[in-house]
Order: C-alpha cells, then sequence, then structure tokens
C-alpha cells in the first residue's frame, strides 16, 4: 500500500518498518468478509455434518476460535492496529467434499478490520483440520480472500466475478 505521496505507509523515510498513523481519521463504521474452503475426504465431511467427530463440535469450536482470532489479529500481525472490534460472525457450509468458511468482522474504528476477518476465517480453518486430522490428514485450506470490505475513505470493494476463485459462494 501506498501513501498519497508515493512512498510504502508502512516504511519509515529510512525504510524501516512502521506502524501507519491512523490518529488524524475519523472512526466510521467498517466492516470485512473473507472466505476460504477446507476440502476434505466425503467421509469426513458426514462425519463433520453429523456430528460425529471424537474430538467433539468441529462447526462450533471453529466458530468460537474464528472470533477470539479476530479479537487477537494485532498480536498476531507485527503491523496491525489493534482495534475494538464489535462483532464477529462465522459461519461454515458444508458440500459433499468439503466445508467452506465465512468470517465477517465489524467495528467503528480509525483503520478497517480486512486482516481481522481474514484471521477468524484462516483460525477457523485450521481448527476444522486439527479437530479432524486424526481421520483425514489429506484435508487441505485453500483460497483465502477477502471478498468484501466497507467503510473508510476507499469506500466499498468487492470482489468481482472476474476476481472470484473457481467457486462461488452466496453473499
Amino acid at each position: 500500500m501506498t501513501d498519497v505521496r508515493g512512498g510504502l505507509t508502512h516504511l519509515d523515510p529510512l525504510g524501516r518498518a512502521r506502524m501507519v498513523d491512523v490518529t488524524p481519521k475519523e472512526a466510521t463504521h467498517r466492516r470485512a468478509l473473507a472466505r476460504c474452503r477446507v476440502s476434505m475426504e466425503p467421509a469426513t465431511t458426514a462425519k463433520v455434518a453429523s456430528n460425529a467427530i471424537t474430538k467433539g463440535d468441529v462447526l462450533g469450536v471453529a466458530r468460537i476460535a474464528g472470533i477470539q482470532a479476530a479479537k487477537r489479529t494485532a498480536d498476531l500481525l507485527p503491523l496491525c492496529h489493534p482495534l475494538l472490534v464489535g462483532s464477529v460472525y462465522v459461519n461454515f457450509t458444508i458440500g459433499d467434499d468439503h466445508v467452506d468458511v465465512e468470517a465477517q468482522v465489524e467495528t467503528v474504528d480509525r483503520t478497517g478490520v480486512e486482516m481481522e476477518a481474514l484471521t477468524a476465517c484462516a483460525v477457523a480453518a485450521l481448527t476444522i483440520y486439527d479437530m479432524c486430522k486424526s481421520i483425514d490428514r489429506s484435508m487441505t485450506i485453500g483460497d483465502l480472500a477477502l471478498w468484501e470490505k466497507t467503510g473508510g475513505s476507499s469506500g466499498t470493494w468487492r470482489r468481482s466475478q472476474a476476481n472470484a476463485m473457481s467457486r462461488s459462494f452466496d453473499l
């Protein structure tokens, strides 16, 4: 990302990493939506859907993990601003051989919540993997992407169909 002068916003004049100064910005309502997919054997998907994984409620635990991750994003990403996260929704769609993960994060703050939504999505997916790995080590996690963001000076951005991955989601 560059600033209005054409420089990189996360580098100081000497080229050292720095946190962007957001103090002059006005707090506005911001929202971000991220998605990813956990691909797995159909038998694993069936067990997740019927809550038959021996470790417990896979999607319930993954939902809580995603919510916690959104709230702790600044602890994981060194130049990410700590935000007062207003809401986090983590939802799942079960397919024949996959679980799609969707995370939506909202705040009223001076910077966006894209990283919080992406982190929530990734950690929820990792939790699904962790809870199912004893029966399916072939699982993969992929297609992690920001699908929409609203608020701030750049306004609304939505992933276009030209930028969409090989599958489609219902918004």
